[in-house]
């Protein structure tokens, strides 16, 4: 069986330590704001992109820094830690591996460097989370329209489907 070592590397340490500072110079009062405003925090986003902590999944040759989930969900766990919204930031991090993974590598080197450096933003989704038919059926599936209202944009949503955007 595999270790099982749940210790930080003196890497990892580091990484927290570093995110930390970054969200330390974003006060209570700066979430307070936003959160009253219903504003995204686009500076704090900026920086912590700048910094290259949003890109942390993605891999080197694309212009990431190649390092694993732990790092990602330590880069949150910080986040939130200092009494920052992750949610504003994983999107970013985690959207992006739909490309990663499904995408061609014309798509790869057209996009993921861009999501590295803050150029493009990669933060909305859908989730289907209705049985459906059986997955040899998925052809057949379509959404229906139906009037619950989305807070989140305004807009109808199908029936069976859930959306999630952190901008």
């Amino acid at each position: 069986m595999a270790d099982m070592s749940f210790a930080l590397t003196d890497d990892q340490k580091a990484l927290k330590a570093a995110v930390y500072d970054l969200c330390k110079q974003y006060s209570a009062e700066y979430w307070r704001e936003l959160d009253a405003k219903r504003e995204y925090p686009d500076a704090f986003v900026s920086d912590l992109t700048k910094a290259g902590y949003l890109a942390v999944l993605i891999p080197q040759e694309y212009g990431g820094a190649g390092l694993g989930i732990m790092e990602a969900a330590l880069i949150l766990e910080e986040i939130n830690r200092s009494g920052g919204n992750g949610g504003a930031c994983h999107a970013q991090m985690y959207i992006m591996g739909t490309v990663l993974r499904h995408g061609t590598e014309q798509q790869k080197k057209m996009y993921l460097p861009k999501i590295a450096t803050g150029e493009l933003r990669l933060q909305a989704f859908g989730v289907s989370c209705s049985p459906g038919p059986r997955p040899s059926d998925r052809s057949r599936r379509r959404p229906t329209a139906c009037p619950s209202f989305s807070s989140t944009s305004g807009t109808s949503r199908a029936r069976g489907s859930r959306s999630g955007r952190s901008r």
